[in-house]
């Protein structure tokens, strides 16, 4: 049976990939000075430079989860047309996306049961969950439904999520780290270098001191992990610092020259907690 692959836009899945590979990417929404914007890579209602200039400037954004109504107007067509739907979605330790997603499925499933929504927590966020979605999407051909979901729920893990910041304002602003802490790492140039658990939740790895050190702390955990026979691209995103990510794209390029380096932007739902600064890589290797 033919089948769509859904995911959401806290997966940061470039356009161009989205629509190369038939993917559809639900919006998320975000609010900004008292209005709302919808978010999807490169169909932002707020251009993306725009949003973290403005957060540069103070403001202070804030997100919200895709609901399950959104889901069922989302996936209903698709059933209706005799097709069934693959959620590739954003990890339940950070949003209640999934669990909406898993609630209109069950309901979906009721109207249609000669039809499937399969939803998998991808555990993941940001360009790690984008990568993730990629590589699958790009399987889709060769595989019926059944067999994608089972390669997704064997691999996501191996999806590796490697962060830093530049200013540690944004993550105390959100509660990830005490004032204290961000006064003494700020006046000390101390940068935090963070990954994506088993669980799916961003936490703490390590600490360097200066930001050219955690931009190479991204690339030597790369090189303890990587597989490099599973990987033949890789994708490294940023929030307004495009010169830091092609830094670390050009340490890629110099050691495995055969790689696909993708550097794209780190969309709302990331960088409105991260903030401006930020870069990721995203890689397959071993399990995290």
């Amino acid at each position: 049976m033919s089948y769509r692959i859904f995911t959401d836009a806290t997966s940061d899945l470039p356009a161009r990939f989205a629509d190369e590979l038939g993917v559809t990417v639900l919006p998320m929404v975000f609010s900004l000075e008292g209005k709302e914007y919808r978010y999807i890579p490169g169909k932002s209602e707020m251009p993306i430079e725009t949003f973290y200039q403005k957060m540069r400037g103070g403001a202070v954004p804030t997100t919200a989860q895709i609901n399950a109504y959104s889901f069922l107007e989302a996936f209903e067509p698709v059933l209706s047309a005799g097709e069934d739907v693959l959620y590739l979605g954003f990890s339940s330790r950070l949003s209640g996306t999934v669990a909406s997603a898993r609630s209109a499925a069950k309901e979906l499933e009721e109207r249609y049961p000669d039809r499937r929504v399969a939803v998998v927590d991808s555990l993941g966020a940001s360009l790690g969950e984008g990568l993730f979605v990629y590589y699958a999407a790009r399987m889709q051909p060769g595989m019926d439904l059944d067999s994608l979901y089972r390669w997704a729920e064997d691999n996501k893990l191996r999806f590796s999520h490697w962060f830093t910041v530049d200013d540690l304002t944004y993550l105390k602003r959100g509660g990830r780290i005490g004032g204290a802490t961000a006064a003494i790492a700020t006046v000390l140039h101390i940068k935090p270098v963070m990954h994506v658990d088993d669980d799916g939740r961003l936490v703490a790895a390590g600490k360097v001191q200066g930001r050219r050190r955690s931009l190479h702390a991204l690339f030597e955990n790369m090189e303890k992990a990587v597989d490099t026979d599973a990987t033949d691209v890789v994708f490294i995103g940023h929030c307004d610092c495009e010169a830091d990510a092609s830094y670390v794209a050009g340490l890629i390029h110099d050691r495995y020259p055969s790689m696909v380096v993708v550097v794209d932007t780190i969309g709302t739902s990331i960088g409105a907690h991260s903030g401006p600064g930020t870069v990721a890589l995203f890689f397959v290797g071993s399990p995290r």
